[in-house]
């Protein structure tokens, strides 16, 4: 049995949506990222970063005793090779996966995170910041959609993999990021075959009933207004409940 420590975002979406491919069980542990709880001490001992998603595998390989991982690329990783699914074990292909799901850790994830936060979130709209990642995430579409046409299929190639996985939950928030698709054929195709894939559609309808309505202030300074010592205060407080 795995333990999912989740909240349904793009970057939970991607453990959720590999496990369902996969078909390991899991159990869901939700982490309330608008109320702080990412910030607990129990969950501060298998994410050390304060970010969800983290897993906790009770029958790792080996027969070790549990182990845990965190950061969404390292999971994905890991539950390929637990699995052997997702990920060539060896050669060109191994390295075209992991090459693309690195290009989203360090650039579609990072840029649209933050051209979302400026739209939607900041107090203020600050017009060269929407403008910086605005034009950065444009021009990360416009790499995908260049290797999408080049390969046909899928991100790393003929294959579906975490590179897929890792991309699609980032592109399910174009509409915020005032991406219009039709601007990206590849992508488009792309994104709405994954779309259709009952895997994915499960991974994405778990836990969606625990997201809020709308950011209020408490979780706006849980996400947005913490501090190393904020943090390093927050772990000498009795932790709330996940």
């Amino acid at each position: 049995m795995i333990d999912l420590h989740y909240w349904p975002t793009p970057n939970g979406w991607k453990i959720s949506i590999m496990l369902e491919e996969c078909g390991l069980p899991y159990r869901l542990v939700p982490v309330n990222i608008g109320k702080g709880e990412q910030f607990s001490p129990e969950f501060l001992a298998l994410s050390p970063n304060n970010r969800m998603p983290a897993i906790v595998d009770h029958a790792p390989s080996g027969g070790a005793t549990s182990l845990a991982v965190f950061e969404s690329g390292a999971i994905l990783i890991y539950l390929a090779e637990k699995t052997g699914r997702f990920l060539p074990l060896d050669g060109r292909e191994r390295y075209q996966t992991l090459q693309w799901l690195m290009w989203q850790m360090g650039g579609l994830g990072p840029m649209a995170g933050q051209n979302g936060h400026f739209l939607l979130y900041a107090p203020e709209k600050i017009p060269y910041a929407i403008e910086r990642y605005g034009k950065e995430v444009d021009r990360l579409y416009g790499v995908l959609d260049t290797q999408l046409a080049r390969k046909g299929g899928y991100v790393a190639g003929a294959s579906y993999s975490i590179a897929d996985m890792a991309v699609f939950p980032w592109v399910r928030t174009h509409k915020a990021q005032q991406i219009d698709l039709q601007k990206f054929p590849h992508v488009e195709r792309w994104y709405n075959a994954l779309f259709e894939r009952p895997a994915v559609k499960r991974g994405l309808d778990l836990g969606k009933e625990l997201r809020a309505p709308a950011l209020t202030e408490e979780a706006r300074k849980a996400l947005f207004g913490q501090t190393a010592q904020s943090v390093r205060a927050g772990q000498h407080q009795p932790s709330p409940n996940v």
